[in-house]
């Protein structure tokens, strides 16, 4: 499990007419491709990787429109997608779709090469407005317009155990590391074994997750500026070493009930049970320390519409069929769905099972759950509103070279200044 939330924090380590004409430009030479020998309209879909969701989509998507031809190309190699695809979206070419995620889509949006979605989804009379999960769509817009679509998301959730947590009084929604430090090192040595707080990941990886976390305070992406040579850089990474040399912390795996607190992303409805009972019988979802607002939202992807294409109405029809019940009810489908009505209807049919105790946890555990629970688990999904900009790249770069500090070669002064001007290099290449 842990291997399969590092590949997903890395991974992760951001009027038809008038809303069509927002994003400017003459139409792409795709215009005299646009209808194929059949009479179809062509529309262009490129991503990163081929999938089945994208092979059911396409399918249910042209049987709803029998005179659109949805063509999904595929580019396997990572490097070689961000390369074609930018190349050919700042030339005016390329897919009239294309998956966005690891492509500079602010740059993008100020060169009007992106149309604006939310008109669009404003005026669309398939789409019903008021089930969509907005909280997530206002989180993810850009200069104040939608010009990319996720078809699903990830939430980041905070769980500690309620049996040792008991009556301690905790505002998650104020507190600090330096006072979980305190409520561990309390709590954690009233039992015959010392208790670790958290355990399982090294010192880097969580000083990698704090920076996604807080990626505006180190980060200005806009004006191509790192601030890693801070000294609230300096004392991040200095505290969370405290953390480990003190025990609070370990790189190691605990077993189970040896740990206090655990950080994990919730993939589906379902994870709000799977997850939070894989090492507690009695899971606290709390707000992670240092974090404001609500949940943060983990994106594994995301798509937009050139601005230049020659068939933008058509395009959005697939985007639209995506954010409708039929698309967002598809199996192959992952994370939490964009429609609340689906969220909850998923919640509700869990929440039955539990209540007549037929729901069975992947280890074969059979849950309790409270009805209160049940609400706070709905409220959870409404309330997040967290979406981190930062840059695959420039979380690697903290990881790599923190590791230096947290195994005492480097001081944290000098990691700082490394990792300042590597982030500094990247951000202007």
């Amino acid at each position: 499990m842990k291997n399969k939330l590092w590949m997903i924090f890395m991974g992760f380590l951001i009027a038809l007419a008038t809303a069509c004409s927002s994003g400017g430009g003459e139409p792409s030479e795709s215009a005299k491709d646009s209808v194929n020998p059949a009479g179809k309209t062509v529309v262009t879909w490129s991503v990163q990787q081929a999938s089945s969701f994208y092979e059911t989509a396409k399918r249910k998507f042209e049987e709803k429109h029998p005179d659109i031809e949805l063509q999904i190309q595929v580019t396997e190699d990572y490097e070689q997608y961000q390369k074609t695809t930018n190349t050919a979206i700042l030339s005016g070419k390329g897919p009239d779709i294309f998956e966005i995620s690891s492509l500079p889509l602010k740059d993008y949006v100020n060169k009007n090469l992106l149309l604006n979605m939310e008109d669009l989804m404003e005026q669309d009379k398939t789409l019903n407005k008021s089930d969509l999960q907005m909280n997530i769509l206002n989180a993810i817009k850009s200069n104040d317009g939608l010009y990319a679509m996720p078809f699903g998301f990830y939430l980041r959730a905070f769980v500690g155990d309620g049996d040792i947590l008991g009556n301690a009084r905790i505002d998650d929604r104020n507190w600090t590391w330096k006072q979980l430090e305190e409520i561990s090192k309390e709590l954690g040595a009233t039992g015959a074994e010392r208790r670790y707080a958290m355990a399982g990941e090294a010192p880097e990886f969580r000083m990698q997750e704090m920076v996604v976390d807080r990626y505006a305070e180190f980060v200005d992406s806009e004006a191509k500026k790192a601030m890693f040579d801070s000294p609230l850089f300096v004392d991040a990474m200095q505290q969370i070493k405290a953390m480990y040399d003190n025990k609070v912390m370990t790189s190691e795996q605990a077993d189970a009930g040896m740990q206090m607190f655990y950080s994990t992303v919730l993939r589906s409805p379902a994870d709000f049970i799977n997850d939070l009972h894989l090492y507690f019988s009695n899971p606290k979802l709390l707000q992670k320390p240092e974090q404001k607002g609500g949940a943060r939202m983990v994106l594994a992807s995301q798509f937009a519409i050139q601005a230049r294409s020659s068939v933008k109405e058509e395009a959005w029809k697939f985007i639209a069929f995506m954010l409708s019940e039929e698309g967002q009810s598809l199996q192959e489908r992952q994370g939490f769905s964009l429609l609340k009505s689906v969220n909850e209807k998923q919640l509700d049919d869990i929440q039955e099972q539990v209540e007549n105790g037929t729901y069975k946890t992947p280890e074969g555990k059979t849950p309790q759950v409270s009805k209160d629970e049940f609400a706070q688990f709905k409220a959870f999904i409404h309330a997040a509103n967290n979406s981190s900009a930062a840059a695959g790249k420039v979380i690697s770069i903290v990881g790599e070279e923190s590791m230096a500090f947290f195994s005492e070669q480097k001081t944290a002064e000098e990691v700082a200044k490394l990792i300042q001007n590597r982030v500094t290099t990247y951000l202007n290449e």
